[in-house]
């Protein structure tokens, strides 16, 4: 395809790579309403996140706030995280991941890997999501450091900018017909941000976003919930990035449902991460009612294989109470319905 989805073919830089992910039909009603998945996990890092870690880098270094041998500090779940850590690598800078140990295992051993220092704010063996305390001891890590920069993914709108390629690569693939946008409401800056510049390209089109239930962007109540790198939990300020205006419906999935959705998709050879089943559940639940025709884009931010550990290992899903074949079934009985329209 020309334009925006041509790679070259050759490059000198991991972050030459990103952007210019595929999209997967995933199904499609007798009407011809179809499911597509905007698959950023064929990123570098296997994540949408690496498009605004790179965007917050830049914007800090436009500003002169990040100069050769500074030191990047970041509030991270991991993908965000992993991000920053190619791009901090490929510039020379330091980079020091506040975290906790919600976080995917293999997340947080690939930062490691990838030259990262990272820093805990709860004790080893404690799972609970930290994400008020991980930003405190952030900020207070970079404040009066010299050539040292928080880059603050909640509310930087850099993180915003890093998605507007996002939107042209779906209007130019789509060639301008996409009728609905849904993704995970975390910081608000995958799902707004790809929805501001999409606005631009296409007019008439409806943003849904999901968040995990116990999260409260969209009203309470707020409760624990194990689908990471999404969704604000109880303590922690709503991203200045979530724009009410633009998102027409906000809507709230299960992590059992999330969790199922996730390995379900996987025996259609596909693995997806947790929140993206969050997404593609709420999405499949929706496309047989759709009007005719209509085109609903999934934003899938990340692949399944950090999450091993977890989602796809039965012993820790039966250990958290998700394990449910039940709704694994319901799923699949779905899937197969709409997969034999294609």
């Amino acid at each position: 395809m020309p334009g925006a989805l041509q790679r070259p073919a050759v490059v000198s830089r991991v972050s030459d790579l990103i952007g210019r992910t595929p999209l997967l039909e995933l199904a499609t009603t007798e009407t011809g309403s179809r499911l597509l998945l905007k698959l950023e996990m064929y990123n570098p890092t296997g994540t949408a996140k690496i498009r605004m870690a790179r965007a917050m880098i830049d914007a800090a270094e436009s500003a002169g706030e990040l100069r050769a041998g500074g030191r990047i500090i970041e509030s991270t779940s991991g993908n965000t995280g992993l991000g920053l850590s190619v791009i901090a690598a490929e510039r020379g800078y330091a980079f020091t991941a506040v975290v906790d140990h919600h976080a995917a295992a293999d997340k947080l051993r690939a930062m490691k890997a990838l030259g990262a220092d990272l820093v805990y704010v709860v004790d080893d063996g404690t799972e609970e999501l930290a994400t008020a305390a991980r930003e405190e001891l952030a900020e207070r890590m970079a404040d009066g450091q010299d050539n040292t920069v928080f880059t603050e993914q909640h509310n930087n709108p850099a993180n915003g900018v890093g998605y507007f390629p996002v939107a042209h690569e779906l209007a130019e693939a789509l060639d301008g017909r996409l009728d609905i946008l849904i993704g995970a409401v975390g910081t608000g800056g995958g799902l707004c941000g790809t929805g501001r510049e999409l606005a631009k390209l296409i007019t008439g089109f409806t943003v849904i976003g999901v968040e995990p239930k116990g999260s409260v962007a969209f009203g309470g109540p707020a409760h624990d919930y194990y689908q990471s790198g999404t969704g604000t939990p109880e303590g922690a300020e709503i991203g200045a990035l979530v724009d009410f205006d633009l998102i027409g419906e906000g809507v709230k999935v299960g992590d059992v449902e999330a969790f199922a959705t996730c390995r379900a998709v996987a025996r259609t050879g596909l693995l997806i991460g947790g929140s993206a089943g969050g997404v593609v559940h709420e999405a499949l639940r929706r496309l047989p009612s759709l009007p005719p025709g209509t085109t609903m884009v999934a934003l899938i931010n990340d692949g399944g294989e950090k999450y091993m550990d977890t989602v796809f290992n039965d012993d820790w899903m039966a250990e958290h109470a998700l394990l449910s074949p039940e709704a694994e079934g319901e799923v699949e009985e779905r899937l197969t319905k709409l997969r034999g329209n294609r």
